[in-house]
């Protein structure tokens, strides 16, 4: 059986009174998309912002390829940086700048190259995610679902191996959701990088992900396929899927 890529063991996290992680015990798997669903504020966000390290849990153990990562050094944790990319909920695509900036910032802060290589790799990916001739253009000129796949050209330009996805539906339509979900599943079958999406799109996103975790009061009370939770006789999760029609036989393979 494959190994995970990234583990958590028993993390807890807690705001002033309130605990958001309570015990979470939770496996990530190289090139798979892996989806994190729950009710809303059961702290999904919460743990997606841990996986790369945004937020510095309690207790308990976060672990890469089996290396607690806590015990890396400065050295080690700024490359297992560099392998994470993130598509923030809203896509945060700056205003002020065209559709080539926003994409080629990425590698403007984080690598030292020529002009000319930053625009050979901002093309490539453009061309690549079939936003050709729009480099010119602003995210205000592009419809939601475009935004959107400027914010994945955006993530995916620096080549990562780990995209995570905080809501990457918010605010779209259930047309445009469903392109959303698509494009994610095309992109990480084309380019094999490891996804993590966290989502509250019931059953849409069960069409594109491999695996499903589910959290609920600060714990994982699922883990498993698509099509195992759609079978689950565990109360909350019937609760949480009750009239939902999960159509889990026509996942994306």
């Amino acid at each position: 059986m494959t190994q995970p890529l990234i583990q958590f063991e028993q993390v807890y996290k807690q705001f002033g009174d309130h605990r958001v992680l309570n015990g979470v015990d939770f496996d990530i798997y190289p090139g798979r998309i892996t989806a994190v669903i729950g009710k809303s504020g059961e702290g999904k966000s919460v743990l997606l912002k841990h996986i790369i390290g945004l937020i510095r849990y309690d207790t308990g153990r976060i672990l890469y390829q089996g290396k607690p990562m806590r015990d890396m050094n400065r050295k080690d944790r700024k490359e297992l940086r560099s392998k994470f990319s993130y598509m923030f909920q809203g896509n945060a695509l700056f205003d002020s700048m065209t559709i080539f900036e926003n994409i080629a910032l990425p590698l403007k802060e984080k690598n030292k190259l020529s002009k000319t290589v930053i625009q050979e790799l901002v093309f490539e990916k453009m061309t690549q995610l079939d936003l050709k001739d729009m480099d010119h253009k602003y995210p205000s000129q592009l419809s939601g679902g475009m935004q959107k796949r400027v914010a994945l050209a955006r993530a995916l330009i620096t080549e990562p191996e780990i995209v995570l996805f905080d809501e990457p539906t918010t605010g779209l339509d259930p047309v445009r959701k469903k392109g959303v979900h698509g494009m994610i599943a095309d992109y990480q079958k084309k380019f094999g990088f490891t996804a993590v999406v966290v989502s509250h799109e019931i059953p849409d996103i069960f069409y594109v992900a491999h695996h499903v975790a589910m959290l609920d009061e600060g714990r994982i009370i699922f883990a498993g396929t698509p099509e195992d939770i759609d079978k689950s006789s565990n109360p909350v999760i019937k609760s949480f899927m009750q009239g939902m029609e999960t159509g889990v036989e026509d996942r994306v393979e």
